[in-house]
């Protein structure tokens, strides 16, 4: 299955597409919250949090800092990917 192209918001994707667009840049689901995903970055952390209109990221460096950041589902998964990959 092919994902929409990049520049298509996110609320056009189906649920599977954006699973598989989290898996594919190392996402992994959290097996009790399935709408949990956790991503582990050599200098950072982050776990991301489908909400009903957006995605929730929760950025963790070491043990003290923490940041979060919404991201709306209005945005395309070129943008959010730039955003929510880079790091906090």
């Amino acid at each position: 299955m092919a994902l929409p192209s990049a520049d298509t918001p996110l609320y056009n994707h189906p649920l599977p597409d954006i699973e598989d667009w989290l898996r594919s840049q190392g996402c992994q689901q959290d097996s009790e919250a399935l709408h949990c995903w956790h991503l582990e970055h050599p200098d950072w952390q982050a776990d991301l949090i489908l909400e009903i209109d957006a995605i929730v990221v929760r950025y963790r460096r070491g043990t003290s800092e923490e940041v979060q950041r919404v991201f709306k589902y209005s945005l395309s998964r070129q943008d959010l990917s730039e955003a929510i990959f880079s790091g906090p």
